[in-house]
């Protein structure tokens, strides 16, 4: 190849890759039969693409079902030669010869398209498909006839295919070459000289065909003439073209048309045959008898050839020839279903994928033409999937609804292509796609609340009950861990009470409880997922405590002392059912625990008294005689009603006597009990006086108040002057008792109101018989005395 030729060449590669880059695509131009390994060009340059894009997109090159003669080295960014290009297996004597590649990105996904036009270069000769011809032409053919030749083939195009025909020697024919439709020639041997089959019987001739390249190469085939005598007229076609069709995939052995041709000689010299004069494969798909009708011997295949030119000949015996064509035109059939290639697809897709996302890119073709090659694509319908066209015969799947992978985790889209011929021919693909999960949902509590319970005095660990909290997620993001929420109990940390499992949601007790002091308590867990960021939710649990048979009954009364006797004293008169006395008890535990019940256990005569199961009250049961001992000793029995009972036992001393030194001599350190009740007496008095002087007290005050107000009013009407404000003192409490079963509140409260110009004075006490005590510290209780000071105290301040 000359300089100038590789410049021009060199110039029409830069032409494309200019024209290339403004359309949006990339072309190149390379010369056929490059080695393997020789650069095509910098493909990652020439689309402005970072070498560092084509790995991380995993780049790679999609050819359809041709082969692939480039590859792309992602390593330097370039195409290079895979394997030898040869233009004439490839595009035989299509113009322009290109491959048409596309190169796939993902990551988002992406679609370039290359063409590499395949340029020509003079590899091949022209070629005859005999070596040699034989003629048996007349002495009496006339200057002027015309002889059929063999036209040769050369596979290369352009500059470098056929470009003449050489015919030597001379003497008698010259060469005659006529243009067809198709842009071939017809060579024609045309005799020039009158033959002499006496001078020369046989004639050699040798036609070389030459093509235009740089250096020109050529063929020859020998011709050998045998000179007969007088046949001097030729055959002659009635038509110079004829026309024909035929439906693809027709059987052998149609028949397609019958041409005809007449000589005006007669006997041998009149008959004609026929032969078809191609040189290529059409002899093998065709074949015209003797008769001259053109039948099918081979397969047709609209999709490999739409339309065959016959070149065929009619000689007569003289070897005279004429030569006509027949244009067979083949008419396309739908048999060819759509073609459908996966270039690219996602294995899995989030959940949260937004709409519009590519899940796959496919190409689907079809040979056929007209409406039979129309293919339309359609996806499974019910499916948040739709396809769409991205170019002509690209397609891609691309989301079309939400996606949630809690309702449904896994899709199979079956994409159906279906042509427009008649019948209409399909194919279908199926794609799966998983869909991969993402923490939109928290986890969820089988309960909107938990209540359980547990006894009282129980081991410190001890596992009170499971709560279980599910999520809807995979994997990681539907891992449920729990969390006790900070909070107090009567001022005390929650978490001193019970602990929860983080894996399986168990609730310990920490500590033994006790439902004296404790009967429930409430807290809230928190069941969060492993989720990025994590969500969770909340439940709230109630622990109830469960009384257990734990403490005993308490006698009350009678009180029971070592240092005195305390006796109940009945008259020899009472009656029966008298009442004696009543055993008053308490138990601390609740429930059936707490119910008591009362039994005499022991007594000196027990047809004498009785004892109340349920009130304890101890009563005669039958007249009081004298004969009944003065000194009577019961022992009763106070039971509750736990499993098992607890029980405590009081002794009761019991005289039987109507006058006080009776019972003396059966109870000699009774007068030890007479000064008690004197000292209760004494009390009892000082008690009352005092209280009668709180009254007196009080009632002085009141009345003082009322002339102050009074005053106060009139001072008011006649200075108009604003009242002072009197301060108010928050309410004292004391405990009374302070371990005492029942507790008693009580308030005190001045209030002043300026609008109405009147002061109020309220005092405020329980339903019971126990008396305020207040001081300034609330630490410790007033006497009546200092209470009533306190009060005038106060009003002082107001007057």
């Amino acid at each position: 190849m000359s300089e100038r030729t590789m410049a021009r060449r060199l110039l029409l590669l830069i032409c494309f890759l200019s024209l290339g880059g403004a359309l949006g695509q990339v072309s190149y131009s390379i010369p056929e039969e490059m080695s393997k390994g020789s650069l095509v060009g910098n493909i990652a340059q020439d689309l402005g693409l970072d070498v560092k894009r084509l790995k991380s997109g995993k780049a790679r090159i999609y050819t359809g079902d041709s082969a692939e003669y480039i590859e792309l080295n992602k390593e330097r960014g370039v195409l290079l030669i895979r394997e030898r290009i040869d233009r004439e297996a490839l595009c035989a004597q299509t113009t322009p010869c290109a491959l048409h590649l596309q190169i796939i990105l993902d990551n988002p996904m992406e679609l370039f398209r290359i063409t590499v036009e395949i340029i020509d270069i003079n590899d091949n000769s022209p070629v005859f498909k005999r070596d040699e011809r034989r003629f048996e032409i007349s002495e009496s053919a006339v200057v002027g006839s015309k002889f059929m030749l063999e036209k040769a083939i050369d596979a290369d195009i352009g500059p470098n295919g056929l470009q003449s025909y050489i015919l030597q020697p001379t003497d008698h024919f010259n060469l005659k070459l006529q243009g067809q439709s198709d842009g071939s020639k017809k060579v024609e041997m045309v005799l020039q000289k009158p033959l002499d089959r006496e001078k020369h019987e046989n004639v050699s001739l040798l036609l070389t065909a030459v093509d235009g390249g740089e250096p020109a190469k050529s063929g020859t085939v020998q011709i050998h003439i045998t000179v007969l005598d007088v046949n001097d007229n030729a055959p002659v076609f009635i038509k110079p073209l004829y026309r024909a069709v035929i439906t693809e995939n027709s059987p052998k052995g149609t028949s397609l048309i019958t041409v005809s041709a007449s000589d005006s000689d007669k006997g041998t010299n009149g008959d004609v045959s026929y032969l078809i004069a191609n040189s290529d494969s059409v002899s093998e798909v065709f074949h015209i008898d003797e008769n001259g009708l053109l039948t099918s011997v081979g397969k047709i295949d609209f999709e490999t050839n739409k339309h065959y030119q016959i070149d065929i000949e009619a000689v007569d015996k003289g070897g005279l020839s004429d030569s006509s064509k027949i244009v067979v035109d083949v008419i396309d059939v739908n048999d060819n279903a759509p073609v459908i290639t996966v270039m690219s697809k996602s294995s899995a897709l989030p959940e949260n994928s937004l709409l519009g996302t590519v899940i796959s890119i496919l190409s689907v073709s079809d040979p056929d033409s007209d409406s039979n090659g129309q293919v339309q694509c359609t996806v499974t319908k019910n499916i948040p999937f739709t396809i769409k066209t991205t170019a002509n015969g690209f397609y891609s799947i691309v989301t079309d609804g939400d996606l949630d992978r809690e309702l449904e985790s896994e899709y199979d889209i079956t994409v159906t292509c279906a042509d427009e011929g008649v019948p209409s021919l399909s194919s279908s693909v199926t794609l799966s796609l998983q869909i991969s999960d993402v923490n939109d949902n928290a986890p969820v509590f089988d309960k909107s609340s938990y209540e359980a319970s547990v006894q009282e005095n129980n081991t410190p660990g001890l596992s009170i009950f499971t709560i279980r909290a599910t999520d809807a997620d995979f994997n990681q993001n539907a891992r449920v861990s729990y969390i006790l929420e900070d909070s107090s109990v009567n001022g005390v940390p929650v978490s001193s009470l019970v602990s929860v499992s983080a894996d399986g949601g168990v609730i310990h007790a920490v500590r033994s409880f006790d439902y004296e002091q404790i009967k429930d308590f409430k807290f809230r867990v928190k069941a969060q997922d492993g989720g990025s960021p994590p969500l969770s939710s909340n439940v709230s649990v109630r622990i109830l405590i469960q009384d257990q048979n734990d403490n005993a009954p308490q006698v009350l009364y009678p009180v029971q002392s070592g240092a005195s006797v305390v006796a109940e004293i009945v008259p020899r008169s009472a009656d029966v059912g008298y009442l004696v006395t009543k055993v008053v008890a308490v138990d601390v535990d609740s429930g059936q625990n707490a119910w008591l019940s009362y039994k005499l256990q022991k007594a000196a005569d027990r047809a004498l008294f009785e004892v109340g199961a349920q009130n304890g009250e101890i009563r005669t049961v039958r007249q009081v005689t004298d004969k009944d001992a003065v000194k009577q000793r019961l022992t009763v029995v106070v039971e509750d009603n736990g499993q098992p009972p607890r029980s405590a036992t009081v002794n009761v001393n019991v005289a039987v006597a109507d006058s006080f030194p009776e019972v003396l001599s059966e109870f000699p350190d009774f007068t030890h009990d007479k000064d008690y009740n004197e000292n209760l007496t004494f009390y009892l008095v000082l008690a009352l006086a005092v209280v009668s002087f709180l009254f007196i007290v009080s009632l002085i005050a009141i009345l003082s108040v009322k002339c102050y107000r009074w005053r106060r009013e009139r001072m008011f009407c006649k200075s108009g002057a604003n009242l002072p404000v009197i301060p108010y003192y928050p309410p004292l409490y004391a405990d009374v008792g302070g371990t005492g079963t029942l507790q008693h509140v009580y308030n005190y409260e001045v209030c002043r109101t300026t609008d109405s110009r009147k002061s109020d004075l309220k005092y405020t006490r329980p339903g019971s018989e126990s008396i305020i005590s207040l001081d300034t510290s609330g630490t410790q209780t007033l006497t009546h005395a200092q209470r009533g000071k306190l009060v005038r105290e106060e009003f002082d301040e107001v007057r």
